[in-house]
């Protein structure tokens, strides 16, 4: 957490994140490429930020030009922040 962030204010970032989560994760997940949707913190040029958000997780992350209009991710969704993490296919072991 940075200075001036407090424990309340990172539940409260939490609740948040679920509510939104929980409210959209449906849609999220009937897009092409996604295989998991979570809640962490959120990434800048590769850097873990102190900002708590939605973690939409892809398959492979492609630059947006390459992206079909609906199967697009939003920044934000609600006012929470939406990182997109590539992972890989996630398969059962």
């Amino acid at each position: 957490m940075s200075l001036g962030t407090t424990n309340d204010d990172m539940q409260r970032a939490i609740q948040r994140a679920q509510a939104v989560k929980e409210a959209h994760q449906g849609e999220l997940m009937a897009k092409e490429n996604v295989v998991g949707v979570g809640i962490g913190f959120c990434y800048k040029d590769g850097i873990k930020t102190d900002e708590v958000g939605l973690v939409v997780m892809v398959s492979e992350k492609m630059p947006p030009a390459q992206v079909k209009s609906e199967a697009l991710i939003p920044k934000s969704i609600d006012g929470v922040p939406v990182d997109v993490q590539e992972v890989g296919q996630i398969r059962a072991q």
